[in-house]
């Protein structure tokens, strides 16, 4: 279920970026042979890699006639190199020859299209790229790996047509100007019982936490999986009902591409797979939810974590930036995804839309500020969308950024120098995410949002309580020992994302908490992982990032820190009981 790159910022030049460190190990782009007409094929193949082990991304271009059903297979030029888990593909091997043959969903490739798989592998001795491939039987051949990207096709100069919302709204309910005042929020139960299975967790367990929609079969449940569980959408509803709840939250979180920095978060839809996206995803959440059954909630949906902001920070000419956000960039799968969203959902009268807006550590440098905000401005109005389908935005989804850090403020200067020097803030315009949220408002408000919309910040495990909290400022030696001796944000570097040692519960959930605040939430449901410590064959799709292996010593994104991850973590969205009990150690206010 939840998916979850976390993101934290890097530097102010570094805008870093959801989930993890997408390093490229190499590019191999193959160019089109003229000798076959009916298939021609361009394909680029990346990897990240580390000792004995790497992830690759293979981008199949066609560019020949139109593909019914196809076959990749190319040769590992390494007898030691082997596919030992992937995705969007049955991948099979024989000796150092990989075949790839398209699943039911994706065998259909019009000409022009580009589909996307990869896989985990392994390797002893080195990880050379293959220098050749073939679609269904033709060589791909030729070129060498480029000095620069291969080109994108540009962005569509208007969003490709839809199908447009409704003219008037279902009679499914009145707006309120701040869903969550006075209304009691759902409590997942499937959630419950695993925090209630955890010494101490019935302390906490009837907090409301969001139900994550990370893949269409959780729209209907998926009892075998070890992230989403048995309820579905409808399910979900209608216990939300006997609970006699006022409000309930889901994420949607399934666009083409998903997490197109991230590794631990990769979703089940390639890049170009919007056409699914809107028929297989969002068209029945939305006929579910505009069941009039269901017209007494207040059903919040959080649109799509860590996306659009990677559109700002993680495309070409930014560190780390990868082929994958190119892509979605070019072709729109992104803005448009979120836009057909927004209007499909917003159209139903008791649905009230956030947009995740990142945080403080990603987007509050001066350099990613207010492009972020026009990227959100530019999604709000594809696909059909309006700006009033968005009834707000949420902050820090995910992630540990402190709700506040009372010890230091950005205006301090230890010795004539301002605090934004130092190591750990390193020129950011913010400390916490507050401060980030109400000044972020208010640059939306400026760019064309209404002026009524609210905040939501996530402070699922933003406490950092326990022992290790400071009370009072550091020693003003420095600016670095008078911000790292009060910031009660204790992890390593801002850019650590991933099941951090030291982390607490943060608020608890409550409605209007601060001025253009509408309310702090749990939408990340404390105890599931955010990726796991080793690479984990499984069958959801979920990568393996190293900034969740405690071992790793980092990248340019966190400043080359070691990651501050706790040892033993399962894949992205599985119960981690350890890490609840943590949580709820150094909770902040303490339980």
């Amino acid at each position: 279920m939840n998916v979850w790159r976390r993101l934290s910022g890097p530097r102010r030049a570094l805008a870093l970026t959801g989930a993890g460190a997408l390093v490229a190990g190499g590019l191999v782009t193959l160019p089109v042979t003229v000798a076959h007409a009916a298939t021609q094929c361009d394909v680029s193949y990346t990897t990240n890699d580390w000792p004995g082990g790497f992830t690759a991304t293979v981008n199949i271009k066609n560019i020949g006639d139109a593909l019914n059903g196809w076959t990749l297979g190319f040769t590992f030029p390494d007898a030691g190199q082997k596919v030992q888990q992937g995705w969007s593909a049955r991948w099979s091997q024989s000796g150092q020859n990989v075949t790839a043959q398209n699943e039911s969903w994706n065998g259909a490739v019009a000409s022009g299209a580009t589909i996307s798989l990869g896989f985990n592998g392994a390797w002893s001795g080195s990880n050379p790229k293959p220098t050749s491939f073939t679609l269904n039987g033709v060589t791909c051949n030729g070129g060498t790996t480029p000095t620069t990207p291969p080109p994108t096709t540009p962005p569509p100069t208007t969003p490709p047509p839809t199908t447009p919302p409704p003219t008037t709204p279902p009679p499914n309910g009145q707006k309120v100007d701040n869903p969550y005042v006075g209304a009691k929020g759902y409590v997942n139960p499937e959630w419950k019982a695993k925090a209630e299975s955890v010494a101490g967790g019935n302390r906490v367990s009837n907090n409301p936490t969001a139900v994550w929609l990370d893949r269409i079969a959780a729209i209907n449940g998926t009892p075998d999986s070890s992230s989403n569980g048995a309820f579905g959408v409808r399910d979900h509803l209608n216990e939300a009902l006997k609970q006699g709840a006022g409000y309930i939250q889901f994420v949607i979180y399934n666009l083409p591409g998903r997490d197109c920095a991230a590794l631990a978060s990769n979703g089940e839809l390639g890049p170009n797979d919007l056409p699914r996206y809107k028929a297989e995803y969002i068209d029945p959440i939305a006929a579910i939810q505009a069941d009039p059954k269901y017209a007494s909630l207040r059903i919040i949906n959080i649109i799509e974590i860590d996306s659009l902001p990677n559109l700002v920070t993680n495309t070409s000419g930014n560190p780390g930036g990868t082929v994958m956000c190119d892509t979605v960039k070019a072709n729109g799968a992104y803005v448009n995804g979120v836009g057909y969203a927004l209007a499909k959902l917003g159209a139903i009268g008791n649905v009230y839309n956030y947009i995740d807006a990142a945080h403080h550590g990603w987007i509050g440098w001066d350099s990613n500020f207010g492009p972020t905000a026009d990227q959100l401005k530019a999604a709000a109005v594809a696909s059909g969308s309006t700006v009033n389908n968005v009834h707000g935005f949420i902050v820090n989804t995910a992630n540990y950024s402190a709700l506040k850090e009372p010890y230091i403020k950005i205006t301090d200067t230890v010795n004539g120098q301002t605090v934004r020097q130092s190591k750990w803030i390193d020129w950011n315009q913010y400390v916490d995410e507050l401060s980030f949220a109400q000044a972020f408002r208010n640059k939306l408000v400026s760019v064309g949002f209404n002026s009524n919309i609210g905040m939501l910040i996530d402070t699922s495990r933003n406490g950092w309580g326990g022992t290790a909290r400071p009370t009072g400022p550091g020693a003003t030696t420095s600016v670095d020992t008078y911000v790292n001796g009060g910031r009660v944000d204790r992890r390593i570097h801002a850019g650590n994302w991933c099941n951090q040692a030291g982390a607490g519960l943060g608020e608890r959930p409550k409605a209007a908490p601060e001025p253009g605040i509408d309310a702090y939430v749990w939408v990340k449901p404390p105890g599931e992982s955010d990726g796991s410590s080793t690479a984990i064959p499984n069958n959801e799709g979920k990568g393996f990032d190293r900034m969740c292996d405690p071992t790793y010593t980092g990248n340019a994104r966190n400043g080359n820190s070691m990651t501050g991850a706790l040892p033993n973590a399962p894949i992205s969205g599985a119960w981690f009981p350890a890490q609840f009990a943590q949580l709820m150690q150094n909770a902040y206010p303490a339980l």
